[in-house]
C-alpha cells in the first residue's frame, strides 16, 4: 500500500526557523499515540531524528514522522497557527472521521 507523506506548510517551517530548533540540532517530531478523547492523540514536540524516521526539509529546518505514525498521517498538512486563544503547530488530518474541540485528539 503506497503511503502519500504529510506535506508541512512554509508557515510550519518558518515557526521552527523562528524557535531555533535546527541549531538546537532538533527537529520537530509529530507522532499519533493512542488515546486522547476520541482514540489517537497527536504528540508533537521537539527531538532528535531517529534513523527510521520519515524527514522533510526545508531551509535547513526539519520535521521527522515515525514509521508507526506514517500511515496515520498519510495525506495530511502540519501547519502553525496563531488565533487569540493562542499558537500551536496543527494537524489537518484527511484520514481523521472525527476529532475533539482542542484539535489534539481524533478518530479513524
Amino acid at each position: 500500500m503506497l503511503t502519500i507523506p504529510p506535506k508541512v506548510t512554509p508557515r510550519a517551517f518558518e515557526r521552527l526557523a523562528e524557535i531555533g530548533a535546527a541549531s538546537q540540532g532538533k527537529a520537530l517530531r509529530v507522532a499519533v499515540e493512542g488515546g486522547g478523547c476520541s482514540g489517537f492523540q497527536y504528540e508533537i514536540d521537539l527531538d532528535d531524528p531517529k534513523d527510521d524516521d520519515l524527514l522533510l526539509s526545508e531551509n535547513g529546518e526539519t520535521v521527522v514522522i515515525d514509521s508507526v505514525s506514517l500511515p496515520f498521517l498519510a495525506d495530511a498538512v502540519i501547519d502553525f497557527s496563531e488565533e487569540l486563544i493562542g499558537a500551536r503547530f496543527i494537524i489537518q488530518n484527511p484520514n481523521a472521521t472525527s476529532s475533539c474541540g482542542c484539535g489534539t485528539s481524533f478518530s479513524m
